[in-house]
């Protein structure tokens, strides 16, 4: 099997280098063919790189041609696809490449978004993150909801990864509800992950819902491959149900059908969870060799997450049991390898969470590991240290939850009693001068500013510094320093400001406004889109704007 995939990762490399060095090669009847034409063959031979490579290949022949960045990226795109795992990374660096050229966020942040997808394919989450993060903020200034959603849900995916189940479950529902419309697969996605969560917090019931339902959909959406996840997933769940037999025999049934080259992962924890259940059925002989097929992945591709660790754990008890001194001493040394890892990795995604996504950074340092694991009562201390982390944890997060709604509450508070004072408090027109402006053209436009800001024109999407500039008849530098010197505030955040303080005294006076999605209110203030409008809410007032309609709500009920 391994020399079989080597001659084929050989002729696929060959291919790629005498196709992209060959160009005449390619049939040029091929070349005139529409994009579409070619997108839908290379769709129809998605199993078969064989037949899909003279077509992947005249799709990037045509765009290279035609110098269309966008028909470039999706060329290749469409390479990175039906490509081996090692390959992947070069057609990813060419999109992001290719998409810079174009400088469209839109297409840039696709790009980025691929690359992280590669990454996290790898098992790779440190620079799988990262791309995620670079790729969000391209997107966040595009109105391409499906890029929105996608981020959002490999955010979700990290999330999930370092253990932040609510917040996943949240992100999930969130793709769900907007993928269900018309995004087959990544709603399928969206389902199965959403039921690893639920497993996850130990909802096993909603769980086996969210699989028994996610099996129907894949039948009712003609998608079969999809049942081997929820499948996995429920396999995985009966587990926790204290049905080993049963979790046996699902797992077992499916093991045949996960790949050992894109699916290792999920393969590594179907075995993962075969030996824990014939631990629990007192059979750890029978354990050991799915124990030692986790091992084999993590020698061979590096993969390991916080529950895999187990494996080391169960496999010193083993041979403890057994007084095999040397194999026991192996296996210690093995869980160091694992504990590194997992806190080199957790410790540079934590912190990047807690920087940009406001969570807490919790790690295991290797060194107390290291001591704990060579002393007589190895066990009971490593049980010790756990409740003490956790207790710790549990205590430092629900003072942390309680300190964060307190500030909340407090800026609520201020927000309102605030805006009953001023919407916008306004310096007098005789009290500030412009030494390199004349005082007649700043009162000129003072008076433009309050019958701007009487008239509401702040909430249409069009008011930017360049058409207040010719409305005002002025200059964008003077326009510019009155605002500065009246509100103490650049163009932007004095648009903003103004669009946020409408929507606090309209929220406040219109119960019918409280109940608007935040995208209707985004709209109803002339935001260009939710995130811009919700980043604008948040840096005004300090407080999201789902925080302010709840308490909202709760202050006039």
């Amino acid at each position: 099997m391994k020399c079989n995939l080597s001659v084929l990762l050989l002729l696929f490399i060959i291919k790629s280098l005498t196709a992209q060095n060959s160009p005449n090669r390619i049939s040029d009847s091929l070349i005139f063919k529409s994009y579409g034409y070619l997108d839908d063959k290379i769709y129809q031979y998605k199993n078969d790189s064989l037949k899909a490579s003279p077509y992947l290949y005249a799709y990037l022949r045509k765009a290279r041609s035609e110098k269309n960045h966008e028909e470039l990226v999706n060329a290749y795109q469409n390479m990175l696809h039906q490509s081996p795992m090692i390959l992947r990374l070069k057609y990813a660096d060419s999109m992001v490449q290719t998409a810079v050229k174009s400088r469209s966020n839109e297409l840039i942040g696709s790009a980025l978004l691929s690359k992280g997808i590669v990454y996290y394919s790898q098992k790779n989450y440190v620079k799988a993150y990262d791309y995620y993060i670079k790729a969000n903020k391209s997107i966040s200034k595009s109105d391409n909801d499906y890029l929105i959603y996608k981020t959002k849900y490999h955010i979700a995916q990290i999330k999930f990864y370092l253990g932040f189940y609510d917040e996943a479950i949240s992100l999930f529902n969130d793709c769900i509800e907007y993928f269900e419309k018309n995004q087959p697969r990544p709603y399928l996605n969206s389902l199965h992950s959403l039921s690893v969560c639920y497993n996850k917090i130990g909802d096993y019931n909603k769980c086996s819902e969210t699989n028994a339902f996610g099996i129907k959909e894949c039948e009712k959406l003609n998608i079969p491959e999809m049942e081997l996840f929820f499948k996995h997933s429920e396999g995985i769940n009966q587990f926790f149900l204290n049905n080993y037999h049963t979790s046996i025999q699902l797992l077992q049934e499916i093991m045949p059908q996960l790949n050992s080259m894109t699916e290792f992962a999920n393969e590594s924890i179907a075995n993962f969870y075969i030996g824990k259940n014939y631990w629990k059925l007192q059979r750890p002989a029978k354990a050991v060799p799915y124990f030692k097929k986790v091992e084999k992945v993590f020698i061979e591709k590096g993969y390991i997450r916080p529950d895999l660790r187990e494996v080391f754990e169960l496999m010193i008890k083993y041979y403890k049991k057994e007084n095999n001194l040397k194999s026991q001493l192996y296996y210690i040394d093995q869980l160091l390898k694992a504990d590194s890892i997992l806190t080199d990795t957790n410790k540079y995604l934590m912190g990047k969470i807690h920087k940009e996504y406001d969570t807490k950074e919790i790690l295991l340092e290797k060194e107390k590991i290291q001591q704990q694991l060579v002393k007589e009562k190895y066990y009971d201390v490593i049980l010790i240290s756990v409740v003490v982390v956790l207790f710790s944890t549990v205590i430092y997060g629900t003072y942390n939850h309680f300190e964060t709604k307190k500030r909340n509450k407090i800026k609520f508070d201020l927000l309102l009693k605030k805006n009953e004072q001023s919407s916008l408090q306004k310096q007098a027109p005789d009290k500030f001068e412009i030494t390199d402006i004349s005082q007649e053209t700043v009162q000129q436009i003072i008076r433009h500013l309050e019958k701007f800001e009487r008239d509401k024109k702040f909430l249409h999407k069009e008011a930017t510094l360049t058409t207040l500039t010719v409305r005002f008849n002025t200059n964008s530098k003077y326009l510019s320093k009155v605002i500065y010197h009246r509100s103490g505030k650049r163009f932007a955040d004095y648009i903003n400001d103004l669009k946020i303080d409408y929507l606090v005294e309209l929220l406040q006076n219109s119960s019918m406004h409280r109940n608007y999605s935040i995208g209707s209110l985004a709209e109803e203030a002339g935001f260009t889109s939710t995130p811009r409008f919700t980043n604008a809410f948040h840096s005004k007032t300090g407080i999201s704007v789902s925080y302010f309609l709840k308490e909202l709500k709760k202050e006039n009920s």
